[in-house]
């Protein structure tokens, strides 16, 4: 496998292995294939996993939805049968 990375992206991630005293191939080993297992885990369970900020928007978004634009409210009628 092959990863094609931006200079500040390598930066975070050469500093992330020496903080955990290991080389970057094993740092990224190690975090990608974790992630990787939680991500086909959550798909199997059919579950979402978000960060708190992402929770947060959610919530946001579903406590005070945008208001419908009125080819929506047409097509909501449409499929509610009442056009």
């Amino acid at each position: 496998m092959v990863v094609r990375l931006d200079e500040d992206s390598k930066r975070c991630l050469l500093e992330a292995a020496r903080l955990r005293g290991i080389s970057p191939s094993d740092y990224v080993h190690a975090v990608a294939v974790a992630q990787a297992r939680r991500e086909v885990a959550a798909a199997r369970e059919q579950t979402l996993a978000m960060t708190p900020e992402e929770q947060l928007a959610f919530w946001n978004a579903l406590a005070d939805p945008a208001p419908l634009t009125e080819p929506q409210r047409r097509l909501g009628s449409l499929m509610r049968g009442r056009e």
